[in-house]
């Protein structure tokens, strides 16, 4: 998916996060930092939301706002989310995956989902970092994705070329920050 480029804007006003605010609506209010997850179970689902959980803090100083798209519904989601410590972050709900669709996140081939760069990457990120393995929560093939929404307009992303790749959450936000205003 091209950067700077608008995205569908009735797509983004249906795209409503569990507080009930429209992707549309937060776009055009700051930055916001779209993260498309894999399914809670997979081992780099989880690993994404640690490193998130991490940056969580930089994320949001830089001016944008979180909101996840999961698999799954709100519930569940809510348990994981607050399992790595992303308590109140908004999400979207898309069990249908028709989101992920709308924004050119395929299902992924043999080699994408357990090739052996992905082999390696969960044996290190699954066993040797602790982030396991889970019940499939969705759908085992869909491949993930990141994108930072300014005004209606994608200004930049990340799509993953295999299940196993990590994204540089904060360097994809660098693009768009938000002066503070607030003095020191």
């Amino acid at each position: 998916m091209e950067t700077n480029r608008p995205v569908e804007d009735e797509l983004l006003k249906e795209m409503v996060t569990n507080e009930g605010a429209s992707l549309m609506a937060l776009s055009e209010n700051k930055p916001v930092l779209l993260v498309f997850l894999r399914h809670f179970g997979c081992t780099f689902c989880r690993e994404a939301l640690a490193d998130i959980s991490k940056e969580r803090e930089d994320i949001e100083a830089s001016g944008s706002e979180l909101v996840f798209v999961h698999m799954t519904d709100n519930e569940v989601a809510e348990r994981y989310f607050n399992r790595y410590g992303l308590e109140g972050v908004q999400h979207i709900s898309d069990p249908e995956c028709k989101y992920y669709t709308e924004f050119g996140l395929v299902k992924g081939n043999f080699t994408q989902l357990f090739g052996l760069q992905s082999w390696i990457r969960g044996f290190s990120a699954g066993v040797v970092a602790g982030h396991g393995i889970g019940p499939q929560l969705g759908d085992g093939f869909q491949m993930p994705g990141a994108f930072v929404i300014q005004d209606g307009e994608i200004r930049n992303s990340f799509i993953h070329k295999l299940a196993s790749d990590r994204v540089d959450y904060l360097g994809l936000v660098k693009c768009c920050e938000v002066e503070n205003d607030t003095p020191a």
